[in-house]
């Protein structure tokens, strides 16, 4: 039998919805085929968490001890939310060591992680976006110059950030600079966005059976100014699963979420934010490794979809060993 690390954790403040997105997973590795063990990525050390106790992981093979013996994984699912987990550092330490992994690779990861790098991509491919300016907290910067391109209202984002860590819908340039010590407390990165009128959806796409699929469109109705965390996961939003959309416009979005997906050459679940303007969808960020804890969007979808999760996850382990194959040709 197989043995699976569900990895979970992670160096952002993102760790918190990560550990919760871990439980769902874990309990969707069909014990049939696996067996599954809790692993925990975080500052203060790695380990593999058993009935509540914690077995140190070697980082030179990401084995454990337990009970006097060595315990080696056959394959890694990776439920890490933001560093180090979803930026691609962790896929490059996998695959140096030859461990299989689900997910993306190490450069998608990066790329996606990265708002700024991901949009530029991806406008070479056609797909409509916000106009941007982006800045660094190391360099100079005009107030005036940069709203004059983006216009108020404005978003200020952290350029390399997860579940809306950071954001601040700007109205006036006198909450300018708030913001951008908000954003930059979480990277040193910064983008600053025009704000677009128009319906927020989240769609979820997934590589599954050599098919890139559209597993589902979901519409966002924030209570509050923007999808930011307590929308996301203190319910202060209605999702709405499908998306109240006209068929011209789902198409349209299910066709650039799968042109996204093949154009940046994802493998795996992702999810994509993108907002409706007039029939268009602009695309906003992309997601890798998208939550999945009881609040999270993807499930909702995957529900909807009638995907079991269980099937689901045995594809991505599947996908991840074969690619395990293609290292070592």
């Amino acid at each position: 039998m197989l043995h699976i690390a569900v990895v979970a954790g992670g160096y952002s403040d993102e760790y918190v919805v990560s550990l919760k997105s871990c439980e769902l997973v874990y309990q969707s590795i069909n014990p049939e085929k696996y067996k599954a063990t809790r692993v925990r990525i975080l500052k203060e050390g790695w380990y593999a968490e058993i009935e509540g106790e914690k077995f140190p992981i070697n980082k030179e093979d990401f084995s454990f001890e337990k009970d006097g013996r060595k315990e080696t994984f056959d394959c890694v699912v990776n439920i890490i939310h933001g560093t180090p987990g979803e930026d691609g550092f962790m896929q490059a330490y996998w695959q140096l060591i030859g461990m299989p992994f689900t997910g993306c690779s190490m450069y998608q990861s990066a790329l996606t992680f990265n708002k700024k790098d991901c949009i530029a991509v991806l406008d070479k491919y056609g797909i409509p976006h916000a106009k941007s300016v982006y800045i660094r907290q190391d360099l100079p910067y005009n107030k005036e110059e940069i709203l004059e391109v983006v216009g108020l209202p404005c978003f200020v984002k952290p350029n390399q950030s997860g579940s809306s860590l950071g954001i601040s819908k700007v109205k006036s340039p006198d909450e300018f600079e708030q913001a951008l010590e908000k954003a930059f407390h979480e990277d040193p990165e910064v983008l600053i966005e025009s704000f677009l009128e128009g319906t927020e959806v989240s769609v979820g796409v997934l590589g599954m059976n050599g098919q890139t699929t559209v597993v589902g469109i979901t519409e966002i109705i924030s209570q509050n100014e923007f999808f930011d965390y307590e929308a996301k996961y203190l319910g202060a939003s209605e999702e709405i699963t499908p998306a109240r959309l006209d068929e011209e416009t789902r198409i349209r979005v299910e066709e650039i979420s799968k042109k996204a997906y093949d154009c940046l050459q994802m493998t795996g679940i992702s999810r994509s934010e993108y907002i409706i303007v007039n029939g268009i969808p602009h695309f906003l960020e992309m997601n890798t490794l998208p939550g999945f804890s009881p609040a999270s969007i993807f499930p909702q979808q995957a529900a909807y979809a009638n995907i079991d999760l269980m099937d689901l996850f045995d594809s991505e382990i599947q996908v991840a060993l074969n690619r395990k194959t293609l290292w070592n040709e």
